[in-house]
């Protein structure tokens, strides 16, 4: 008796190499809107930390414009960050809404948000 032959056929291969390789191109779409915010969240970390008990308003923001310019960030500028105190201690955050074309008229829109609020949740 002639056994039967099993395996999975060169169209089923053909559809997952497909699928994977759509889904490397929007990673790699996806992942330097991701590190932006990322490099941006460091930054009011770091400005939080350095003025946070002795800066003003005005000292923050010229803290970040420095730090900023050093890092090459450029999806949040001094004037789009939101100041304010909680228990002394002084909250940084921002939050935008970056949209990334992937393909022909597809896009995909994220929405970015960051605080140095201790247990504010970041929304990514």
């Amino acid at each position: 008796m002639r056994n039967k032959q099993r395996g999975v056929s060169f169209p089923v291969v053909f559809l997952i190499g497909v699928v994977l390789a759509l889904g490397a191109v929007g990673a790699m779409k996806v992942f330097p809107a991701y590190s932006d915010f990322l490099t941006a969240k460091k930054a009011i970390t770091a400005v939080a930390a350095s003025e946070g008990r002795t800066g003003s308003v005005a000292d923050i923001r010229k803290a970040f414009d420095r730090y900023s310019n050093v890092n090459n960030i450029t999806v949040v500028s001094p004037g789009d960050l939101e100041i304010s105190k909680d228990g002394g201690e002084v909250v940084i955050s921002f939050a935008y809404a970056q949209k990334i074309p992937l393909f022909a008229n597809v896009s995909l829109l994220i929405d970015f948000a960051a605080s140095t609020a201790p247990g504010g949740a970041d929304k990514e």
